[in-house]
């Protein structure tokens, strides 16, 4: 077996079932799972008309480059949302099962492993399939901590020339998960620089980009920090989007990678040994849903009204930062975070996530990640505000 296997972390919601493995909830109380951030909300009719109208798709064999309407909605969604002048479907899209498998494979088909100890560099803490991606590349996570004195961001400034040198690639999610806290276009446009001096690649995580607080200031992304740099060929920056969050369509595995022609011309070489090509009736439908905007928006402002309720009810026991995008609520624990995660769970009901399982130690021995919970408000809103209420029960009747 590969012994790089060895190095894998569990995973987050492994940790969480140890966690609870000793201790029954509430009977009488249903669950109400804030953990996992898989959206709840309903399916976009277009997305069901179309699916329903493309199961022909199943007689075919699908291709990994993926359909040449898929390639031209995304190459022309991608223009339009990040004010692009020139993305070619032809070669700088590539339709994939989601971001997670596509995150995964990309650090395969980048990272050289022929290197002595390449280094791929992500936040802290972070979504895991970076570190199990960069383990079995055969390179070594190279964690920039998020805390509140950074802003919940990687401090970029403090990363020295030696590790950038040795640097092949390099993760980061905007809005970011956990915390949904912003890399602005100057930002971006520095690591650009640095990627130009160094090498490396950089791969940016948006799949929570259209899910944002205020109508008239969407996040901004990497191609778009590259576009405003005068840059359309995106020379090794390379983006992640999905359905899942922006279209409430996590079973549907659809999203897409795009960026830089050279980057993609080996990825998708691959990914064709690989075997991950895209069903032809589920690139049908993410065609038809990355073609409407209306449904989007209204899933953000499904997402709004839950912030604010659940905000209202629990800030004024536990003091609640609202983020710039995502839909986590990244929460500050009066006691530590798997502690407040356990009882919760065995007095209420309420699963959260503790934070210190997304994130890893520091060379001092400190998780950036203790100390806080996730909250996904994925729910329908009455489940997320009987979450925030029993929550709000729960801490004013503990001794904290």
């Amino acid at each position: 077996m590969n012994p790089d296997l060895n190095a894998l972390h569990p995973y987050p919601f492994e940790k969480l079932a140890t966690l609870f493995a000793n201790h029954t909830p509430p009977a009488h109380l249903k669950p109400i799972a804030l953990s996992i951030g898989e959206p709840q909300h309903a399916a976009p009719q277009i997305a069901l008309e179309a699916l329903a109208g493309a199961l022909s798709g199943l007689s075919k064999y699908p291709t990994t480059l993926g359909i040449p309407m898929l390639r031209e909605a995304i190459a022309q969604w991608l223009s339009t949302r990040f004010s692009l002048k020139s993305v070619n479907p032809q070669s700088q899209v590539l339709p994939v099962n989601g971001t997670r498998e596509a995150l995964f494979a990309f650090a395969q088909a980048v990272v050289d492993r022929s290197q002595v100890q390449p280094l791929v560099v992500m936040p802290n803490p972070f979504y895991q399939i970076y570190e199990g991606a960069a383990l079995l590349a055969g390179a070594q996570p190279y964690f920039l901590p998020c805390t509140a004195a950074t802003g919940f961001q990687p401090d970029f400034d403090a990363v020295d020339d030696a590790v950038w040198a040795k640097t092949q690639l390099l993760y980061i999610c905007t809005p970011g998960n956990p915390t949904g806290a912003l890399l602005s276009s100057q930002t971006l446009q520095k690591l650009i620089t640095l990627s130009d001096r160094f090498g490396f690649v950089i791969a940016s995580d948006e799949c929570y980009s259209e899910i944002y607080q205020d109508e008239s200031s969407p996040p901004v992304g990497l191609l778009e920090a590259c576009a405003a740099m005068g840059r359309d060929d995106y020379k090794n920056c390379v983006v992640f989007h999905s359905l899942s969050k922006r279209s409430n369509l996590p079973g549907l595995r659809s999203g897409f990678v795009a960026g830089d022609a050279a980057v993609l011309k080996q990825f998708l070489r691959y990914r064709t040994y690989h075997g991950c090509a895209m069903p032809v009736q589920h690139q049908i439908a993410s065609t038809k849903v990355w073609q409407d905007e209306a449904h989007v928006s209204d899933n953000r402002a499904l997402y709004r009204e839950k912030f604010d309720r659940v905000y209202a009810v629990l800030n004024d026991v536990l003091p609640l930062t609202r983020p710039e995008a995502g839909f986590y609520f990244w929460a500050a624990t009066p006691v530590a975070d798997d502690v407040f995660a356990q009882k919760l769970h065995e007095h209420t009901g309420v699963t959260v996530l503790p934070g210190r399982y997304l994130g890893r130690d520091d060379p001092a021995g400190v998780n950036p990640g203790a100390g806080y919970v996730r909250m996904a408000l994925v729910a329908n809103i009455d489940e997320c505000v009987e979450a925030a209420e029993r929550i709000r029960d729960f801490l004013k009747s503990q001794p904290f």
